[in-house]
């Protein structure tokens, strides 16, 4: 088993024609990736690959090729058109990989997609690995194999470093989730850890945070309570000043609330390995 995504998934992605979304549709297929169709208004019945249909309309797509799940590679201002779109469409998993999505429009998405009980993964994410299985987004495949190790995180990069740093030593990912870094996301650290609880093909959880907002002290409470299995966690962003946005839009402290030395301690005391460094975390889980 896994979270959110294995060989069974059938996904659109919108955007397909474009740069961005061509060549990680053509990553993503040769990871081997169910890929049923593709969507850019003016370009339907054009084909992708020699073998991608290409749509209108996310709801003519998911008609036609029973789609389960939708990623989006769009510019920022055209994102929350083509995430209401996808909902509307009935698409139960999206998945926004697009960055610079203004706040005020996804705290709107947020609550339409809320309402449909619809699971959104991102925006400003690289999307979800479930190593053997299925690559939906831009992390690369070649980092991770399969294996009984959660993954989840808020960095990009520092997801890489850890699933290659767990395939040097031959350990595995079962399913790793980029939930994104910007203050109003669709998916939170405590969504991933009650999935990875309830999955028993993961034996083993890594948390992967960041400074900025409480989402990780929220993480520590419900670890401490609701968790059975083992997590190891980092946070990043220890050196970074107060007040200076670092990164992601949603990593910056302000007025002593969401500091690394704080979420390092609400971790520890909830019973998480906090390694040092990303590199330490296979040696935090044997």
């Amino acid at each position: 088993m896994s979270i959110l995504v294995n060989k069974d998934t059938r996904l659109l992605v919108q955007g397909i024609t474009g740069g961005e979304g061509l060549f990680h549709t053509q990553q993503m297929l040769a990871y081997g990736t169910n890929i049923v169709g593709g969507v850019t208004p003016g370009k339907g019945g054009e084909w992708v690959e020699g073998k991608i249909p290409v749509f209108d309309s996310v709801k003519r797509a998911a008609e036609l090729t029973e789609a389960n799940a939708s990623i989006i590679f769009v510019p920022a201002r055209f994102a929350a058109d083509a995430m209401f779109e996808a909902a509307d469409a009935g698409i139960p998993l999206i998945i926004c990989i697009t960055e610079g999505v203004p706040v005020q429009d996804m705290m709107r998405v947020r609550n339409y997609l809320d309402q449909k009980h619809i699971r959104l993964i991102g925006p400003n994410c690289p999307g979800l690995l479930t190593p053997g299985e299925a690559k939906v987004g831009i992390i690369p495949g070649n980092i991770a194999i399969p294996g009984n190790v959660g993954v989840v995180s808020r960095s990009g990069t520092l997801t890489y470093e850890v699933l290659y740093a767990l395939k040097n030593v031959g350990m595995g990912s079962s399913t790793c989730v980029g939930i994104g870094g910007d203050p109003v996301n669709g998916t939170s650290f405590i969504d991933c850890l009650q999935m990875f609880e309830a999955d028993p093909r993961t034996e083993k959880v890594v948390l992967i945070g960041e400074i900025g907002g409480t989402d990780e002290e929220k993480a520590a409470e419900y670890i401490a309570t609701k968790m059975s299995k083992p997590v190891a966690g980092f946070i990043a962003g220890q050196s970074a000043p107060a007040g200076k946005r670092m990164g992601h839009a949603g990593a910056i402290i302000e007025g002593g609330a969401g500091t690394a030395a704080g979420k390092v301690a609400a971790l520890e005391a909830a019973g998480v390995r906090m390694a040092r460094h990303p590199e330490e975390i296979p040696g935090l889980l044997k």
